[in-house]
């Protein structure tokens, strides 16, 4: 096995690629080997990378309240889970929230909220104003994770300065209705679309541990691998009472370190972000996140869950000999 996993790396590191059965090995692969394969990816990493991680931060700008039903989601309508709510933020508070994340070593910061789009006129102004202050204030990135946005939507968040429009395909095409019946996965891939069309820089991924297979997560690795988006996050299940996937095994920390390696064995100069879950699904195993890849990861808080204190993660960088960017 030593060899074959010698063969895929040297495949991947000369941008030859690998197939779909190599990808499928790597996600079967048994544990005692991790680390020969970590040695592989640490190595991918530093060489398109190098030693300096990209973190990011998101302030969950509007909760609850979404029509849409997708089964692992704790704000939305169709599930119980006792999940605070409230409209669109105002724009200084969004703004303290992007300083706060910019003081913590973050150099894009993502506004994201509840429900399928912005829902008026007003609220597109209300976030067109919070892009620009945001850029010219607080000299950061943004990103934004709105829903489904209409193309004349993106154009004018475009305008106002967004750097970078996120929209997760969450798992494969044939697992998808198993996960959200409320729109379909190609309207998820059109949205991605949409954003690359008109020259937004595209942030795309996925959620693991969600029941599907590992065939799934090969399916969804080579879909985002097509749609050659810039930065692919990877998010770990953190199972919300009240929701259908409240008690869904948790993956073990070893395969969640070899999904982390596949994606940057498929694709080794793509932007691999660790985001939710990084801590409650991989343990102890947490830092070697970027032995198996990754070169951005998600500070702070998440959308409704409290995250690991930035300084801790800052001082596992300085740790491990890797550095924060700091520019956008």
């Amino acid at each position: 096995m030593r060899n074959k996993l010698d063969n895929i790396g040297i495949k991947a590191l000369s941008g030859e690629g690998i197939t779909r059965d190599e990808a499928l090995s790597i996600l079967s692969l048994e544990d005692h080997y991790l680390l020969h394969l970590l040695a592989w990816t640490d190595r991918m990493r530093q060489t398109f990378a190098g030693n300096t991680i990209d973190l990011c931060s998101v302030i969950n700008a509007r909760s609850g309240g979404c029509t849409e039903d997708c089964s692992f989601c704790s704000q939305s309508v169709h599930f119980s889970t006792g999940i605070g709510t409230y409209p669109l933020l105002p724009v200084d508070t969004i703004i303290e929230s992007a300083r706060s994340a910019r003081l913590c070593g973050a150099t894009k910061f993502c506004l994201a909220t509840s429900g399928n789009g912005i829902r008026n006129d007003k609220e597109l102004d209300k976030l067109c104003t919070a892009v620009k202050r945001i850029r010219s204030e607080v000299n950061m990135g943004v990103c934004a994770t709105l829903g489904t946005l209409t193309e004349e939507e993106m154009i004018a968040l475009k305008a106002a300065g967004l750097t970078r429009f996120h929209h997760n395909l969450e798992t494969a095409e044939a697992y998808f209705p198993k996960v959200c019946t409320t729109h379909t996965y190609q309207d998820r891939v059109e949205e991605v679309r949409i954003a690359k069309r008109i020259g937004i820089s595209t942030c795309s991924g996925g959620l693991f541990g969600i029941g599907e297979s590992i065939e799934h997560r090969v399916d969804l690795a080579f879909e985002i691998m097509a749609l050659d988006v810039d930065s692919i996050p990877i998010n770990f299940l953190m199972p919300a009472q009240g929701t259908p996937m409240a008690d869904v095994e948790p993956l073990s920390p070893a395969d969640s370190l070899k999904i982390i390696a596949l994606f940057r064995l498929l694709m080794p100069k793509k932007e691999i972000r660790i985001c939710g879950g990084r801590t409650t699904m991989l343990h102890d195993l947490h830092p070697l996140i970027f032995a198996s890849g990754a070169n951005g990861m998600m500070i702070g808080n998440y959308l409704t869950r409290g995250g690991r204190e930035p300084g801790k993660d800052l001082q596992m960088l300085r740790d491990l000999g890797l550095e924060s960017a700091t520019t956008l």
